[in-house]
């Protein structure tokens, strides 16, 4: 069992009730394998932690950009609350150490353990908000996440990147970027595809996802590192 009171620590916070702590990083799969755990899985925290992480960055951008309209705040919360930044942030904290996991998530990487972070990220703040209130549960949001703020407006991370790519595809080339499914591999719930994104008839870079969709947008993202085009 992981040393809890390292985690509350590098959390800069103490917890009332310890357990609530312990909940937030226990992931269904760890109870399957340990009949024995009498503690709660985090998706219930989760789903609590995410309703006031929402809360507090939407009040956040409301009262730090009052010219902004609805839907560049929209952009903005959702460069920072998805995955991704979420799950930075836990890698930060060093989360993954602590997490409660069965065997086969343990060795989950990518996207799936991402998810696992953010989703346990989420429930800490959960764990927080139950344990101090919303105050402390803000106060902990602030730290780990309002400070990203500047770096997503000045990479503009809040367009998603085949817009970014397309934007400056556009403006750069006067040229509007296509894709290609390149291939599918894998079975059909498990599909694996690989696509190009092209200026003209240039392939320019690859993606790869479980869905169309996802492999283009990493086309795009490795579109803009290889053409230089991320500030």
């Amino acid at each position: 069992m992981p040393d809890f009171d390292s985690l509350a620590s590098a959390l800069g916070v103490t917890f009332n009730n310890p357990g609530l702590l312990i909940e937030a990083v226990t992931h269904r799969s760890y109870l399957n394998e340990h009949r024995e755990y009498t503690g709660n899985h985090n998706e219930r925290i989760e789903f609590l932690g995410d309703a006031v992480l929402e809360l507090a960055v939407t009040d956040f951008l409301f009262r730090k950009f009052p010219a902004k309209s609805e839907g560049e705040l929209t952009s903005y919360r959702a460069a920072l609350v998805n995955t991704v930044s979420l799950a930075e942030s836990a890698q930060t904290l060093s989360l993954s150490g602590f997490l409660l996991l069965s065997k086969g998530e343990a060795k989950d990487t990518g996207r799936a353990r991402d998810v696992i972070l953010a989703d346990a990220f989420e429930a800490i703040i959960g764990a927080l908000y139950l344990d101090q209130g919303y105050a402390a549960a803000e106060s902990f949001i602030a730290k780990q996440l309002y400070g990203k703020i500047d770096d997503v407006i000045a990479k503009r991370s809040y367009q998603d990147a085949k817009s970014r790519f397309q934007e400056a595809a556009q403006e750069k080339q006067n040229e509007t970027p296509w894709y290609r499914t390149l291939s599918e591999t894998g079975p059909d719930h498990a599909k694996l595809f690989t696509i190009g994104v092209f200026i003209g008839e240039k392939e320019i870079a690859r993606g790869e996802g479980q869905s169309k969709q996802e492999a283009e947008q990493k086309a795009a993202e490795a579109g803009l590192d290889k053409m230089g085009w991320q500030a």
